[in-house]
């Protein structure tokens, strides 16, 4: 368990979000890292620095959302889809989440002492940037450089709201992770394969245009605006969104706006005419009949309905 010094400091810095921040895994300050995720939408940009550990060095893997950081006259942007590590050191890091959509990222903090013992023995071809903070205590403040996240550790991210285990294996399986995560980008990348970039810029496009869809829902983008966006083709972003999501564009944008409406409904904070309109449509009829396709039953009586699965 972590002290209580450390829970308030914490819940202080991601109150704003309430349940957006989950602990997930470890103890900072007991055992020498902390695996957290977080869920959560923005609409101003938020303090992130005020999350960080003194002394610490951490891992942030970006699935939705974009982060700022700045130290020492660098800045980093961290776009969708990139992972990145960064040490809290002897000078200030300024750090924030950009306002708007939703944002939604896995950060593992790491004591300076665990991480020595951690890659004791292993330290060779270690980031040089990684081994000159572990290396000296009091060292100065730095960011890495942003890396693609691989799909199948996208995959893995995923997993870690709901671990596919018993809670009894679930401490191995957290471990497990946090020593993958920490092989994986505490190290230089392996050599990347023509056709493994491809695939891993084609999820990345696909990420993006995923991300403004779902920010957008009321006012969507035609798909020229975008495919000019995300820097491709109408033709070729359409064909890469059907493969990754198993669905179009108009059907994806459907599917998000109709459960958004059901979000709206459920909570009562909307009529079904409010909620038609939060969501994009200015027709009653076609809201009403995408939403029963989407939905399977109309949203008049659908918080009724969800009550009755529920019970």
């Amino acid at each position: 368990m972590e002290s209580a010094q450390v829970q308030g400091f914490e819940t202080a810095a991601w109150q704003s979000v309430a349940t957006g921040w989950t602990p997930l895994f470890g103890s900072f300050s007991h055992l020498g890292f902390s695996l957290e995720a977080h869920d959560f939408p923005l609409k101003r940009d938020l303090d992130w620095a005020r999350s960080f550990h003194p002394e610490s060095i951490e891992l942030c893997l970006n699935l939705h959302g974009t982060g700022r950081l700045s130290a020492r006259g660098r800045e980093i942007m961290i776009e969708p889809g990139t992972a990145i590590f960064y040490r809290v050191g002897s000078e200030p890091l300024q750090a924030s989440r950009v306002g708007g959509g939703r944002h939604r990222f896995i950060t593992l903090e790491c004591r300076r002492d665990w991480l020595l013992r951690t890659l004791a023995g292993h330290d060779q071809g270690v980031e040089p940037l990684l081994r000159d903070g572990l290396l000296q205590a009091n060292a100065p403040t730095a960011i890495g450089n942003t890396r693609p996240l691989p799909a199948p550790t996208l995959a893995q991210c995923e997993e870690l709201w709901k671990p596919p285990v018993v809670p009894p294996a679930r401490p191995l399986w957290f471990q497990s992770r946090i020593l993958e995560f920490v092989a994986e980008f505490f190290y230089p990348p392996a050599e990347e394969y023509f056709c493994d970039r491809q695939k891993r810029l084609a999820r990345e496009r696909m990420l993006r245009a995923k991300e403004i869809l779902e920010a957008r829902l009321a006012e969507p983008p035609s798909l020229e605006e975008l495919s000019r966006a995300v820097g491709v083709s109408q033709f070729y972003l359409s064909r890469i969104f059907s493969q990754e999501m198993g669905m179009t564009i108009p059907q994806f944008l459907r599917q998000i706006r109709m459960q958004k409406a059901a979000t709206l409904l459920t909570a009562k904070t909307h009529n079904v005419t409010e909620a038609a309109f939060a969501v994009g449509y200015s027709s009653l009829g076609h809201f009403s009949k995408s939403f029963c396709e989407v939905m399977g039953c109309c949203p008049t009586l659908y918080p009724q309905a969800r009550n009755l699965r529920k019970s």
